[in-house]
C-alpha cells in the first residue's frame, strides 16, 4: 500500500442491516454453599435475625402508661330511700339508703359511722361489702341515740361517714344524704330523748 489518502477499511468490516449481529447469551453462575457450611450459614442468619429483633425490642419506644383507675369516692353514689319498717325501734332509727357504682368500677364499703360520739350506727349487711360494678345495693342502716345529752340537734346530723375502697385507693369521707333524711333522723332523735326515763 502506497501513497497519501485515508485509510480504508478492510474486509469484513462493513456492518450489514440484514444480517444481525449474534446476541451474547449469558452463561448462567450458580452460586453453592458446600453442605458442610450450610448450618452455619442458617444459624449466622438466625443469629442475625435474632440480634436485630432484639436490639428493635430494647430501642423500641414504650407504650404511654394507661392511666390510674379513679378514686372510689367518684364512681359511688348514695341515695336515701326513707325509713325502713323497723324505724320505731325505742332509741333508734333504721333507714334503707341505695349504693350504686359506675359500669366497670367495683367499690367496697369497709364502715358506715356518724361523726356524732352520741351516736353509734350498724348496717345490714355489715361492713365490710361490695357494691359490683355497674350495680346497686340497697342497705339497712340504724342510727342508735347513746347520749340524749350530747346528741347533736343541728346541721351535722345529715352526715353519715363512710371508708370507700377500691383497687386504687381507700378514702374516707362524709356524705350527705338528701331526699328528707335529716328531718327523719331529726324527729327520730326527738322522740328517742323526749321520751321520759324508765
Amino acid at each position: 500500500m502506497s501513497g497519501i489518502g485515508p485509510v480504508e477499511p478492510g474486509e469484513y468490516t462493513y456492518h450489514h442491516p440484514q444480517a444481525p449481529l449474534a446476541a451474547a447469551t449469558p452463561v448462567p453462575v450458580r452460586l453453592t454453599v458446600p453442605p458442610r457450611h450450610r448450618r452455619k450459614a442458617a444459624l449466622g442468619a438466625a443469629a442475625t435475625l435474632t440480634a436485630g429483633v432484639c436490639v428493635y425490642a430494647l430501642n423500641a419506644p414504650e407504650p404511654p402508661p394507661a392511666p390510674p383507675p379513679p378514686w372510689p369516692s367518684q364512681v359511688v353514689g348514695f341515695n336515701y330511700a326513707g325509713a325502713s319498717a323497723e324505724a320505731d325501734r325505742p332509741g333508734a332509727f333504721t333507714f334503707d339508703i341505695d349504693i350504686s357504682t359506675e359500669p366497670g368500677r367495683r367499690v367496697t364499703i369497709d364502715a358506715v359511722t356518724q361523726p356524732s360520739a352520741a351516736l353509734a350506727v350498724s348496717t345490714l349487711p355489715s361492713a365490710p361489702f361490695t357494691v359490683e360494678p355497674g350495680g346497686s345495693r340497697e342497705v339497712q342502716v340504724t342510727v342508735y341515740v347513746l347520749d340524749c345529752g350530747e346528741v347533736p340537734r343541728n346541721a351535722g346530723l345529715p352526715f353519715l361517714d363512710v371508708t370507700l375502697r377500691n383497687e386504687r385507693a381507700v378514702q374516707k369521707q362524709s356524705r350527705i344524704l338528701g331526699g328528707g333524711y335529716p328531718e327523719d333522723l331529726g324527729a327520730a332523735i326527738e322522740k328517742a330523748c323526749d321520751r321520759p326515763a324508765p
